[in-house]
């Protein structure tokens, strides 16, 4: 053990020697948070954050008007004019329009327009006086359940909005714990030991469990979405289980020869555990990234998932080694040894026999054809991604056999796709004028509009200085053609029929924001790539003193990105294999997934790239040999990155068992560009490309050289390198 250890060697070592302390600490801390949560937590927040003045129109001067709608669809098999018909339809409306928080019921027998030319479909719509954040779950179920007793005998009342989509397919579930399930499985076999299997479990939980209090209660200053606990868990618990694993597993290297725990430790904690915090710096510098669109859901999320990921690695600094101070020499004493031997040794495992320096043999030999073919591959798994659409999911994609999905389909039948995507206009009138005129101009403007279905006739508020009327689209909120329609209104339409009437109308309602967050996402997201692009690569010319090394795994880390987002195209947009994942239909890609999944990949595979490269970088400053070290470097970090790849991919794909689709996105794309990078780039893209620059993947400008401090920072994956001189090295690699 060194006689001067690391601040995080220090650290180890007095949680080590405090183990009790330390881990009542943390149960004390844990209670209180998760205490503090359930009572003084902040509600979610699902706002866009854009700025939108048609709301605050009718927020103004609409007050009934202001809240949720929630459509309840008719189908009769009589026809819905006929007096025993009325009269159900009639007497099923009482108990809504009774619902607290209702504001109106508008009955179809009401308005002429809200019955289909068939005369076998109908719709009444419910309108709320509060916004739907404010409509409780329960609220929202007894409706459904009013809905459903008033059903039968040739008669279907099926009720729709966000509000019925979020009680039937609220976000999370039981992923996370098959998310746990998994990882642990993976552990098990990695490590064939129980003990060492719980220990990265627990302290990701302990992390997660912390994150998540956290998260609730600075919710009040900084809200997060729904979908934001589920996105800062699956984050949480992949890298949480994963850092956990390097320590751990740099710790039984050191008992493994033949330190005492206590030395270990501190060994453990100034190699593996500085790595660890590194690579946890990168994953926030990827969140943080979200900033730069300033979008109060995208913050929201953005801190949700730092804070989760930072109490991780705070865990795995801390509570690990008070855990690993329980176990002592227990957890070398519990590994199971392998078939093969109990006299098979680290070296077999890491050094010149292991399979994966055989491996990087094979891609050394003949560099630039291993280099072409990956690279190819690759590039053909991203091709798709160039004709990605992006939209937010409607009740189309809700799954089979919900009555948000049985209410779209009816209203799709009766009035045709575009009844889901209404498109609501809200005026302000001029003071003192007379603008009926002007006012009949630009409903007759938008009905002339190619892709308008229909339009409601003008409403004037009680005040007399704001109008609404309701445009509905010929297609579905999902259709490319009608965010084309959208901007169309809002940027042509409108400002047209209103030009020098002193009017000033804008397009607003859900769909008219999903528009706008998804007009402002494009023009903002080239900022995004820019600013987390410069500052991970900036993080790893300071750590590897190499501008080559640093721009090579940001080019490298785009390509495996990009692949993903090709991948999730293919399944998602174009429908293969679709069913396997759960998605009850082809559909866009979720208009804010693409975002979420760039900034969480480019810090996971800085991750990953911190491990490999210190690894080669130590290995090249022992011995000046480029091949032997590209080699070694991978046979020294092949195992822990395989282990904690199959952790993460398997943690993110069981989030693809959660109902709703745009947590599938995410999660499948996670696993997706995950089972990538540590396959096609990891193994076979970075050694060929080490070995075609050589020297040149320790470039640095003497300018540079002079600022940055003194010697490369070099970090530890968790296994021993292996004892390999100048020689030994080229001959294994070559």
């Amino acid at each position: 053990m060194s006689h001067h250890p690391s601040l995080l060697g220090r650290v180890g070592r007095t949680c080590y020697r405090h183990r009790w302390l330390t881990t009542v600490t943390w149960l004390v801390g844990l209670a209180c948070l998760i205490t503090l949560w359930t009572r003084f937590g902040a509600p979610a927040d699902d706002n866009f954050g854009t700025a939108d003045p048609g709301q605050a129109l009718l927020n103004h001067h609409f007050h009934r008007q202001s809240g949720d709608t929630l459509t309840l669809a008719i189908r009769s098999a009589q026809p819905i004019s006929s007096t025993a018909v009325r009269d159900r339809v009639t007497t099923a409306l009482v108990p809504f329009s009774q619902a607290a928080g209702v504001s109106s019921v508008t009955s179809p027998y009401r308005v002429p327009s809200q019955i289909s030319r068939d005369g076998h479909i109908a719709f009444a719509s419910v309108q709320f006086s509060v916004p739907m954040a404010k409509i409780s779950t329960t609220e929202a179920l007894a409706l459904m359940h009013d809905a459903t007793a008033a059903s039968g005998h040739g008669l279907t009342f099926s009720l729709g909005g966000d509000v019925v989509d979020n009680a039937e397919t609220p976000y999370g579930g039981a992923t996370d714990g098959i998310g746990t399930g998994a990882a642990a499985i993976v552990l098990l076999i990695a490590f064939g030991s129980v003990l060492a299997m719980g220990l990265p479990i627990v302290t990701a939980l302990f992390g997660i469990g912390c994150g998540l209090s956290l998260i609730a209660l600075i919710g009040h200053l900084i809200p997060a979405p729904s979908f934001g606990p589920i996105v800062a868990s699956m984050v949480g618990l992949g890298v949480g289980v994963d850092y956990a694993l390097f320590i751990v597993t740099r710790f039984r290297e050191g008992l493994r020869s033949g330190a005492a725990p206590e030395d270990a430790l501190v060994t453990t904690m100034g190699t593996a555990g500085r790595s660890v915090l590194i690579a946890g710096t990168t994953v926030v510098i990827g969140m943080m990234g979200l900033l730069v669109l300033r979008q109060s859901l995208l913050t929201g999320v953005a801190v949700a998932a730092a804070v989760t990921v930072g109490m991780t690695v705070l865990a795995a600094l801390t509570l690990l080694p008070a855990l690993l101070g329980f176990t002592g020499t227990r957890l070398l004493r519990s590994i199971r040894l392998r078939r093969r031997g109990r006299g098979r040794d680290a070296a077999a495992e890491t050094g010149a026999g292991s399979w994966a320096y055989r491996w990087a043999a094979v891609v050394q030999r003949r560099p630039a054809v291993a280099a072409i073919l990956s690279a190819a591959v690759i590039l053909v798994l991203a091709a798709p991604a160039l004709g990605m659409k992006l939209s937010m999911p409607d009740e189309s994609a809700q799954a089979r056999g919900t009555m948000g999905y049985v209410s779209y389909a009816t209203m799709a039948d009766g009035f045709g796709p575009g009844f889901d995507a209404p498109l609501i206009v809200a005026a302000k009138l001029p003071a003192g004028g007379s603008p009926a005129a002007s006012l009949s101009t630009m409903a007759g403007a938008l009905r002339a509009t190619p892709g308008v279905a229909a339009v409601t006739p003008t409403v004037t508020s009680a005040d007399g200085q704001a109008a609404m009327l309701i445009a509905y689209p010929t297609t579905g909120e999902q259709n490319p053609a009608t965010d084309t329609l959208v901007n169309k209104i809002t940027n042509t339409v409108l400002p047209r029929a209103t030009a020098g009437t002193g009017i000033r109308a804008y397009v607003t309602g859900p769909n008219a924001a999903n528009v706008a967050f998804s007009n402002v996402m494009s023009s903002r997201l080239p900022w995004v790539v820019l600013a987390v692009v410069l500052v991970s690569m900036l993080l790893l010319v300071a750590m590897f003193r190499s501008v080559t090394v640093a721009v090579k795994a940001a080019i490298m880390n785009l390509l495996s990105i990009s692949a993903a987002y090709g991948v999730l195209v293919m399944i998602t947009q174009h429908g293969w294999l679709r069913q396997l994942f759960g998605f009850p239909e082809a559909m866009p890609v979720t208009t804010w997934v693409p975002v979420f999944l760039f900034v969480i990949l480019f810090g996971l595979s800085m991750d990953y790239e911190v491990f490999l490269i210190s690894r080669i970088r130590e290995a090249y400053d022992q011995t000046g040999d480029n091949a032997g070290s590209v080699a070694s470097g991978l046979a020294s970090t092949a195992r822990v990155i395989t282990a904690a790849a199959a952790i993460m991919v398997v943690v993110f794909l069981s989030f693809v068992f959660g109902a709703n689709v745009s947590v599938k996105q995410i999660g499948l794309g996670l696993a997706i560009a995950v089972l990538i990078d540590a396959t096609l780039v990891r193994l076979v893209l970075v050694p060929a490309v080490m070995e075609l620059l050589g020297k040149a993947n320790w470039w640095l400008p003497r300018p540079l050289a002079r600022i940055l401090p003194g010697g490369p920072a070099v970090g530890e994956t968790g296994i021993e390198p292996p004892a390999l001189d100048g020689d030994a090295a080229r001959a294994g690699a070559r």
